[in-house]
């Protein structure tokens, strides 16, 4: 019988179907199922109600009842292969082409959205209560973020940019480029939040206005070191110009590969990240840690596999703009299939009920090499075999679980 991730939701969402999942007999192409697309219905105009009705244990939650109600794609699944093309549908609202991404990972706690602002546009200002996140899937343009007192804070990005847009600002995005569509990807907490506080006005254009939202600026980020990241660096700021060229990574021993990664804290908000940079032909140690974690591929090509412990693996095809959410505890594996570093790109929700990043027991959540099932190495290597490329990983890895990696290469 297949583990079915989306059994909690009223609406159906893909099932792990013979199709999706891992067996070892099967060619690896029919592994995988990109996600699919609910059209949404058309209630422009109307104000959400949402039925909260404790008796209806499988009614869906306030959230999934707003997003509905919006009038734009909602696209289900494990993953969307290529969030720079995935479909859009307009949003008048917002005046803009978007969709909501809701993926089996994300588990009520973090909203996924796709923006695509029209070539020369400037969207509405949209005041919202929460803090998030946006990534540059592609174009170039200027943020204007300002405050109810008066304040105001402009800035330009790029592809591959990072950076936050601050609760309780209103922040207003404009494409500069006349001839191409830019495209973003909107990371937040809104539907753990608004299942609690089911109130649209609360939560966006709501009057409380906060004159320190904007004292930390946008210039560049700083770093720290301490105890509590094991020497590593975390660097807080509110923008990063370019994560796919960022170069100013940590070993990061605990992973496996000879890996890197950059730790990325906003100095105001609970919502944080971090990007792990692998090198060519290997591949990461299988772990798992809670829901609701985005990851984001700003470059290289590969797979992932993910799995609830004891049932079959979910394989995760991806290559720049893939996004992907790994459910609650379920392990994941990530493995860079090109000649050249790979890179993922983490964002985080708020820290709590069980929605971190951090291994709890190193022995129960993390598969050493030594320890992992023979068909993960020979899935890697075949992989590989059909771009005439051989593994990096070295012979020792597979049987010293304390090989030693040289992080210097």
């Amino acid at each position: 019988m297949n583990y079915d991730p989306h059994s909690r939701y009223d609406t159906p969402l893909p099932i792990a179907t013979q199709e999706m999942v891992w067996n070892p007999t099967w060619p690896v192409e029919k592994l995988w199922r990109k996600c699919t697309m609910q059209a949404a219905p058309d209630n422009k105009g109307q104000k959400p109600t949402f039925n909260l009705s404790p008796t209806e244990f499988s009614a869906p939650t306030a959230y999934e009842q707003w997003i509905a109600s919006v009038g734009i794609p909602i696209h289900r699944g494990y993953f969307v292969e290529d969030a720079r093309t995935v479909e859009l549908g307009w949003w008048e609202e917002r005046q803009c082409n978007a969709a909501f991404a809701v993926l089996a990972g994300q588990e009520g706690v973090s909203e996924v959205r796709i923006t695509e602002i029209p070539p020369g546009a400037t969207l509405p200002p949209v005041k919202f209560g929460l803090d998030e996140s946006v990534y540059v899937l592609d174009g170039g343009g200027l943020t204007t973020l300002s405050t109810d007192d008066g304040q105001r804070v402009s800035f330009e990005w790029q592809p591959h940019s990072m950076f936050l847009l601050p609760r309780h600002t209103r922040a207003q995005l404009s494409n500069t480029r006349g001839d191409r569509p830019a495209r973003l990807v909107h990371y937040n907490y809104l539907p753990s939040v608004m299942n609690a506080v089911p109130d649209l006005g609360y939560l966006f254009d709501n009057p409380y206005s906060d004159p320190s939202a904007l004292e930390h600026g946008y210039s560049e980020a700083k770093v720290s070191r301490g105890g509590a990241t094991g020497g590593m660096g975390f660097w807080t700021g509110n923008f990063f110009a370019d994560m796919r060229a960022w170069d100013r990574l940590d070993p990061y021993k605990g992973r496996g590969a000879g890996g890197h990664v950059v730790w990325v804290q906003y100095p105001t908000s609970s919502i944080w990240a971090h990007m792990s940079v692998f090198p060519a032909r290997s591949y990461k140690k299988a772990h798992r840690h809670g829901p609701g974690t985005l990851i984001v591929i700003p470059s290289g090509e590969g797979f992932s596999f993910m799995w609830p412990e004891g049932q079959e693996r979910v394989f995760i095809p991806w290559h720049e703009g893939s996004i992907f959410v790994p459910p609650d505890r379920w392990f994941h594996q990530h493995f860079n299939l090109t000649a050249e570093p790979a890179r993922y790109l983490a964002m985080h929700a708020p820290r709590g009920a069980n929605q971190s990043e951090r291994v709890e027991n190193i022995i129960r959540d993390q598969i050493e090499y030594p320890d992992e099932e023979l068909l993960i190495r020979q899935t890697f290597e075949g992989e590989l075999a059909k771009r005439g490329l051989q593994s990096a990983m070295p012979d020792a890895a597979y049987r010293d679980r304390g090989y030693e990696w040289n992080y210097e290469a």
